[in-house]
């Protein structure tokens, strides 16, 4: 298997001391991934530390507190304006211990990607955890990925420099295909099945979404997410990305990575196999399980997240994907297939309406309809060997001012 994520290759980063607690940087330790992640290390105090700790800087309070609780030498945050406040919080908390390194800026969290650990979890939101990501690859660690937008607009960039078994995916349908690969040789996968919960509207038609107000999309059915997440759910653009994010992953072709609605979010993706048999990785809605695969990985981390209770009656249901009220899906995988920088411009056309759309000033259905307009403008992607950093910025900068005009009407 030709993957970037490959379940049964062992990458070793090289570590001051490899008997000791598993040495971590967290990007994002005050969103949802980053918190949880944080619970599962104080959860496990003699087999991971965390040594550096990264934020946006909205959130200085829980980041002090955190840094604190886990005794980290360095905290980052991207708002040079939280480094003030951040000082302060820090200096408040400790009560007298040392203080740890402060960088500010919107570099920081590339920086301490590169620091001395094992590995890095990214769980920042959005396309600005390339720079991380790349930097982390560079410097030798594991990349326990969250941030599945890395890795979708800078796809070429990330496997010219990605050693096979470096990444170990957090995404709840990523780590169920990367636990059911490992059931097999490459030659023997047929398909891989994403899972979507089909989000708040998934009996509705395309008509019936047209009113669709920000408060009835941010009530999600299953997951507790950030707005911009919770957002692509309901839109069906977060599976989407997840299915570009699958074939840059495990080099399957993308008509061979298929979508199926299931509501109760408790089989994370499957994997079908030549002779017709599938494997399904299937455990309670609780990000905490993939995210501790993923800090711990190869081992399993015992009592991560509860598992199914198998003594109540269940059912579990599927449901093939309405692509007339939900286009994002298809709409994805003619951009992955486009390559280059053609997800770089829907990923991030599609934040600004997002933003458009809780602003008021975009309908639901606008969303997926207005980002495909601005696919369609960016005609053909750069692309090849010649992609660059560059490149993808520059490409995300006019899909934004792009989509802006757009919405703007």
């Amino acid at each position: 298997m030709n993957s970037l994520a490959h379940p049964q290759l062992r990458f070793t980063p090289t570590v001051a001391d490899p008997d000791g607690p598993r040495e971590l940087v967290i990007l994002g330790s005050t969103g949802s991934i980053g918190t949880q992640a944080i619970d599962v290390v104080l959860r496990n105090p003699g087999r991971f530390k965390v040594v550096a700790l990264s934020a946006a800087g909205g959130r200085v309070e829980l980041l002090a507190e955190q840094a604190v609780a886990l005794g980290v030498h360095t905290v980052a945050v991207a708002d040079p304006a939280a480094e003030k406040p951040l000082r302060e919080a820090l200096a408040a908390k400790a009560q007298g211990a040392p203080l740890p390194r402060v960088l500010a800026g919107p570099d920081a969290a590339t920086e301490l990607a590169a620091a001395e650990c094992h590995s890095v979890l990214n769980g920042i939101t959005g396309s600005i955890g390339l720079a991380p990501t790349l930097a982390a690859l560079r410097a030798g660690r594991v990349l326990v990925l969250a941030n599945k937008e890395s890795l979708i607009v800078g796809g070429p960039l990330v496997k010219a420099v990605a050693q096979p078994g470096q990444i170990v995916p957090v995404d709840s349908e990523h780590a169920a295909l990367f636990q059911a690969l490992a059931g097999g040789t490459r030659a023997e996968v047929r398909k891989l099945v994403v899972t979507a919960s089909g989000g708040p509207f998934r009996n509705r038609t395309r008509e019936q979404l047209a009113g669709v107000t920000p408060s009835d999309a941010l009530a999600h059915p299953t997951w507790a997410m950030g707005p911009v997440v919770t957002i692509n759910s309901a839109t069906l653009v977060n599976k989407g990305l997840e299915v570009i994010e699958a074939h840059l992953l495990y080099d399957v072709p993308f008509d061979r990575i298929e979508v199926v609605v299931h509501p109760q979010s408790v089989v994370h993706s499957m994997v079908e196999f030549v002779d017709g048999s599938t494997l399904a990785q299937a455990s309670p809605p609780d990000m905490r399980m993939p995210i501790a695969l993923g800090l711990g990985w190869p081992d399993r981390v015992p009592d991560a997240a509860p598992g199914c209770d198998w003594t109540k009656a269940a059912t579990w249901e599927f449901f093939p994907l309405d692509n007339e009220a939900f286009p994002a899906v298809e709409l994805a995988r003619e951009v992955g297939t486009l390559g280059g920088t053609a997800p770089a411009v829907f990923n991030a056309a599609n934040e600004e309406c997002v933003d458009a759309f809780l602003k008021g000033a975009l309908p639901f259905t606008g969303i997926v309809d207005t980002v495909a307009k601005v696919v369609a403008e960016h005609g053909t992607p750069q692309s090849g060997t010649s992609l660059t950093v560059e490149d993808v910025l520059h490409a995300e900068s006019w899909a934004r001012a792009r989509a802006r005009e757009l919405a703007a009407g």
